[in-house]
C-alpha cells in the first residue's frame, strides 16, 4: 500500500470514527458547535500523531528488545496520558479560551479509545514509522473532518422542525449513520 493509499484509506473509508467506532464520546460530546468540534479535532490530532510516533519507538526500540511486549497497552496509556497533560498545560498557558471551550473533554482525551486504537492499530500492522506518520495524521484529520462536519450538521438541525421523540441523540446518531454510509462510498479499489 502506498503512503498517499494508506492516508486517504485513514481519512475516508477505514475513518476511526464512522468505520472503527472508536472516538464517539468526544463525537458527540463536543459535536454541538462548529468551534468546540474544531478544537476537539485539532487537539486529538496533535495527541494522537506524537503518541504515536513515541509509542512506535518505545515499542520498537525498548519493549521488543528487552521481550516485554506484554507492558505495551500499559506503557501506551502513560505516553497518551503525558502528552494529554502536555497539551493541557500548553492550552491552559498560551490558549485560554480553547482551553475553557474544551472543558472536561480535554482530559478526556486521555480514554479517547481512538487515540489508543491507533497507536495500537500502528503496531498491530506492522508499520514502519513513515507509515505510522502518515496513517496517525491520516486517521486524526479523518476524526476531525468527520466530527467538524458532524458539528455543522448539528447546529442546523437545532434550527429544524423535528418530531420531539428524534431530539437530541436519537437524530444525531440517525446522522452519524447517514454520514458513515457516505464515507463508506470512497473506498478505493
Amino acid at each position: 500500500m502506498t503512503l498517499i493509499n494508506l492516508f486517504v484509506t485513514s481519512l475516508l473509508t477505514q475513518n476511526i470514527v464512522l468505520n472503527k467506532f472508536l472516538g464517539i464520546c468526544p463525537f458527540m460530546g463536543t459535536s454541538k458547535s462548529e468551534k468546540n468540534a474544531l478544537h476537539m479535532g485539532l487537539s486529538v490530532t496533535f495527541v494522537i500523531t506524537l503518541s504515536s510516533v513515541i509509542t512506535y519507538l518505545l515499542y520498537n526500540f525498548v519493549l521488543v528488545p528487552t521481550n516485554t511486549e506484554y507492558l505495551k497497552t500499559i506503557m501506551f496509556i502513560l505516553v497518551i496520558s503525558s502528552v494529554v497533560q502536555i497539551l493541557d498545560i500548553v492550552l491552559k498557558k498560551y490558549f485560554k479560551n480553547i482551553h475553557k471551550t474544551l472543558g472536561l473533554y480535554l482530559p478526556l482525551i486521555t480514554t479517547n479509545c481512538a487515540v489508543l486504537g491507533i497507536t495500537l492499530l500502528n503496531i498491530t500492522n506492522e508499520y514502519n514509522i513513515l507509515e505510522v506518520l502518515v496513517y496517525s495524521i491520516g486517521s486524526s484529520l479523518g476524526f476531525t473532518l468527520v466530527i467538524y462536519v458532524f458539528s455543522t450538521i448539528r447546529e442546523r438541525l437545532e434550527q429544524t422542525n423535528i418530531p420531539e421523540s428524534f431530539k437530541g441523540t436519537p437524530i444525531a446518531l440517525i446522522t452519524a449513520f447517514i454520514m458513515s454510509l457516505l464515507f463508506m462510498r470512497f473506498t478505493l479499489i
